[in-house]
């Protein structure tokens, strides 16, 4: 009998790093978990429309640090950064502390899982055959570079009666060595006939060095 490893969670911390970076003791632990989770679900519900990679929360004495990564950072801040600072103001009342979004670009969009599954998502939402959405990001992907890419599809796919999942990869992905540098998402597709599930690993290469970098993304 075998188990499923989350991709992200089996690399920590060798390649990769914790996506909340605070210390607390027992007492505040509680409150600061809170904080954590509403920050995450408010960013959620104002930048559902916006193809964000990762969102990383630090916190110190008075004031927390969030960094959000998008491949459209535009559509965050806006020309004069008004929406920025309404979603700070917005998150800041909620939890009473002092809140500072940093809005950092994302480099290479199209080797990115969680933007690969937004993009995706999104075609097959506005009724696009999956297969082509779905090969549209393989090319793309493979000419930015990727080493591999793979690319899970499940649910009543083409209208069927009978859920069934398909899978399109090129060459496979070294899910098993530590090193690899593999990013993972999953995304779901709303459609007028289900929900249509989607994963996506890419890998990226081999990392060498013991220490975690958000950064490489």
């Amino acid at each position: 009998m075998w188990h499923k490893v989350s991709t992200i969670a089996f690399r920590i911390p060798y390649i990769k790093t914790w996506k909340s970076s605070w210390f607390s003791w027992k007492e505040s632990y509680k409150d600061f978990l809170k904080n954590d989770l509403l920050i995450r679900d408010i960013l959620k519900k104002e930048l559902n429309w916006i193809p964000t990679w990762d969102i990383f929360i630090s916190k110190n004495d008075n004031n927390i640090t969030v960094d959000i990564y998008t491949s459209k950072p535009a559509l965050i801040i806006w020309k004069t950064g008004e929406n920025k600072d309404k979603i700070e103001i917005i998150i800041s009342n909620k939890i009473w502390i002092k809140v500072s979004l940093n809005i950092k670009e994302i480099k290479k969009p199209d080797i990115n899982a969680k933007v690969v599954a937004f993009s995706i998502s999104n075609q097959i939402e506005k009724r696009m055959p999956y297969k082509r959405a779905i090969k549209q990001a393989l090319i793309k992907a493979m000419e930015k570079w990727a080493k591999w890419i793979k690319i899970k599809v499940s649910w009543r796919l083409n209208w069927a009666e009978i859920a069934r999942n398909e899978t399109f990869k090129e060459w496979n992905i070294p899910t098993q060595t530590i090193r690899a540098d593999i990013d993972y998402s999953t995304a779901r597709a709303e459609t007028v006939y289900g929900t249509i599930g989607l994963k996506i690993w890419v890998y990226k290469g081999d990392i060498y060095r013991k220490k975690a970098n958000k950064l490489d993304i």
